[in-house]
């Protein structure tokens, strides 16, 4: 009787403390259009600005649902919790999907601009639906990004699609510290700017704050300019606000792709002619920074740069950690132009050469430089450059600046990869996962799952990230746990990525059997 008791006592307790959920429909839902004059339940639901207006009655703990459809408008977020422990969430309602569509007339510059603070936005999308102009000439042209994150720290953006804006895709700004962009798919955003070039590119990134920004798990891609900017255009700065940030597992290709011209997949650097505002504590981990790259043929003679480190010499970056990358691109795939102290470890790169500014070079001294086990696939067998100085080859350039020791340099037809570059589950959807693959001759890729403890006779989808609405194969997981993943049926969507090399979203379905086994086992763990 004794553990009766204790067990409602429990229960009871637990509905005491239970977060309050609301709910977000549409304004023009045809069953349950969100109002104003809501009050955020099932039977009165708000609209979106409504909810997010909600700084004091929607607190730390509490979820704000949003509904199947289309939300029109661009919203600004005010939402904050008072408990950096407890986060306010805004995500779509479960099985489920809303879009917030910015294509009206407004003088907002986003289509979300958030200014709140300890709060997680998830499992939504944020694009332009309709017929819009991308270019700045036009006279109906709007510029908008997709998300502005303008202010409030401890804010988290998770599984969010964020696609065809005519600006950048997303926007993190130096008064937002602790901010983490997690498993987010940002492609095709931006517009042609004036000057006849691309202009938006997928994530600009600052931080003032001693707080580190975590930009992790990421697919980018195909936006107008430049993958990733942790970057600040001021010349005159007078304090620094590009630090303190980790790039991490991000997939990051073809920036620029779309509007013609192959731009940098990442950029380290500002441009302050004052040396106050110097990019600094960077890490780069564990990425993959590719540009369609034939390979078959000698490394194309045009730009494509990948990765890009410095750029004033007034302004030479410092403490940068670039680890564990796969970076390919053309004639200049990564260039170290005005950078002061930099670990560079265990990076495979592929490229006309490895190229360096002679300004950078007065830098490198022992206790700020270190380089080590690098695999360099480029043209000709001196893969250093300084540029307008002289070409090194491993041991030359290890003798003169005593930098990559136990590194190799291989001609670029020996250029080859793993099949499967990079499995990651998604730690927010069950049996979710990203995959990025390469293959040099373009030829199907055997994908194992066998350490993912998968279901034999579960159901799964492939879709190619460049093509999400389509599924481009399906089946049942066999006893081996293996799936084959087509690499050269994936022409729907131009320009495209070239069939050496692709990222796709495999997910897959619990047989009948498990699923409710696992739900009779959640409902046990929630009661006790």
């Amino acid at each position: 009787m004794k553990s009766f008791y204790l067990i409602i006592f429990l229960i009871f307790c637990i509905v005491l403390n239970a977060q309050q959920e609301y709910h977000v429909f549409p304004e023009d839902h045809k069953k349950k259009p969100g109002t104003s004059i809501g009050n955020g339940s099932l039977q009165n639901p708000w609209n979106l600005q409504t909810a997010l207006n909600q700084s004091n009655s929607v607190v730390g703990g509490d979820i704000i649902w949003l509904h199947d459809g289309v939300y029109n408008g661009r919203f600004t977020s005010k939402l904050q919790s008072t408990n950096k422990d407890k986060f306010i969430t805004v995500a779509s309602f479960p099985n489920e999907w809303a879009i917030l569509n910015g294509n009206i007339e407004s003088a907002k510059t986003s289509v979300l601009n958030v200014k709140g603070a300890n709060a997680i936005y998830k499992d939504f999308e944020i694009t332009w639906i309709g017929d819009f102009s991308r270019k700045e000439t036009d006279t109906d042209f709007q510029k908008s990004d997709g998300i502005s994150h303008d202010r409030g720290t401890n804010c988290k953006f998770i599984n969010l699609t964020i696609h065809n804006n005519p600006g950048s895709g997303f926007g993190s700004w130096k008064s937002t510290g602790y901010t983490e962009i997690n498993n987010c798919f940002i492609y095709n955003n931006g517009f042609m700017s004036k000057r006849g070039r691309g202009s938006g590119v997928g994530i600009y990134v600052q931080n003032s704050s001693q707080q580190t920004k975590l930009i992790k798990n990421n697919t980018i891609f195909s936006n107008y300019y430049k993958g990733i900017e942790v970057w600040s255009a001021n010349t005159n700065a007078n304090e620094a606000y590009v630090k303190n940030i980790t790039l991490q597992n991000n997939v990051i290709f073809n920036s620029g792709l779309v509007s013609g011209t192959y731009r940098d997949n990442l950029i380290i650097a500002t441009d302050d002619r004052n040396g106050i505002n110097i990019a600094k504590n960077i890490n780069v981990e564990n990425n993959i920074l590719y540009h369609n790259t034939k390979l078959s043929k000698a490394i194309e003679n045009n730009n494509a740069s990948s990765l890009t480190l410095g750029f004033n010499k007034r302004a030479p970056i410092e403490s940068i950690k670039v680890f564990n990358n796969i970076i390919i691109g053309r004639k200049d795939a990564i260039r170290i132009l005005d950078v002061k102290s930099l670990h560079f470890k265990n990076n495979i790169v592929y490229s006309g050469y490895v190229r360096f500014r002679e300004t950078t070079i007065k830098h490198i001294k022992p206790q700020n430089w270190q380089f080590s086990n690098n695999t360099y696939y480029t043209r000709n067998n001196k893969p250093i450059r300084v540029q307008g100085i002289k070409d090194y080859s491993i041991a030359e350039w290890n003798t003169k600046y005593g930098l990559d020791n136990h590194s190799n340099y291989k001609n670029f037809k020996e250029f080859n990869l793993n099949n499967v570059l990079n499995i990651t589950k998604n730690e927010y959807k069950e049996n979710q996962y990203r995959v990025v693959l390469f293959n040099k001759e373009e030829q199907d890729v055997v994908v194992d799952f066998s350490e993912y403890n998968l279901e034999e006779g579960s159901s799964y989808t492939i879709k190619d990230v460049e093509n999400y609405n389509e599924v481009l194969t399906s089946g049942i997981l066999n006893n081996d746990l293996e799936i084959v993943v087509p690499m050269s049926n994936l022409k729907s969507i131009k320009p495209h990525t070239l069939n050496n090399f692709g990222v796709y979203n495999i997910e897959f379905n619990k047989t009948e059997a498990t699923v409710k086994v696992g739900f009779v086992g959640r409902f046990f763990k929630w009661l006790f």
